[in-house]
């Protein structure tokens, strides 16, 4: 399994890149948004990989984070997804936009995505929802301080202090006992009101508040 690889960029094509690893090329295929986000060819890059097996096909997909690669994977996993659907979606979403349409409930969001209709994107939100508070989570993790980060990884996480503040709201509202999918639902619905930590628990502690 190829999980990572790290080499320079010798071609970037419509929807793959050519990627020279010590003289080897991998073509890997990639979302609009990454293909936006790779600097110019020759430089050096880092892409976390899906390997697709087939019996008479392999192809490899690549992703500037770790949580775009598992939100692919949970998506491919999805009836009617495909790894062109997976690709569309997060090249619409992002990472973190996949994870709040789907924690809100957003089908209209997912449908925003080139060829996915309105059947498959309510599939995807109704059998991916209880995934959204982990990886959520998990967007909010530090990447490991032992990997040369590339330029286009870094470009990749556009506001990585938002992330980490949903992830740590997130978990604060878990210890105060709030189910997972709940807290996840308020504080996607609280982000855009407030970017800090402490603005989203409030925000998400009013969502939640019972009405009278």
């Amino acid at each position: 399994m190829i999980g990572r690889l790290t080499g320079r960029l010798a071609h970037k094509g419509s929807d793959h890149v050519l990627l020279d690893v010590n003289g080897v090329g991998y073509i890997v295929y990639c979302s609009d948004r990454t293909l936006v986000a790779l600097p110019p060819v020759k430089s050096p890059i880092a892409l976390w990989t899906e390997l697709l097996v087939r019996e008479d096909l392999l192809q490899l997909f690549g992703f500037l984070t770790v949580q775009e690669r598992e939100w692919h994977r949970l998506l491919t996993s999805v009836q009617g997804i495909g790894a062109k659907g997976s690709l569309a979606i997060l090249g619409t979403l992002g990472a973190e936009g996949v994870a709040r349409a789907i924690a809100l409930g957003d089908a209209a969001a997912v449908k925003a995505a080139p060829g996915v209709g309105p059947k498959i994107a309510q599939r995807v939100v109704l059998e991916l929802k209880g995934k959204a508070p982990a990886m959520m989570l998990m967007e909010g993790e530090a990447e490991d301080p032992l990997v040369d980060r590339s330029a286009a990884v870094q470009v990749a996480t556009a506001n990585p202090g938002a992330a980490a503040a949903q992830a740590e709201a997130l978990s604060a509202l878990s210890n105060l006992g709030y189910a997972p999918a709940d807290a996840a639902r308020a504080v996607a619905e609280a982000t855009g009101t407030a970017d800090d930590t402490a603005g989203l628990i409030r925000a998400a502690l009013k969502l939640l508040a019972p009405t009278e």
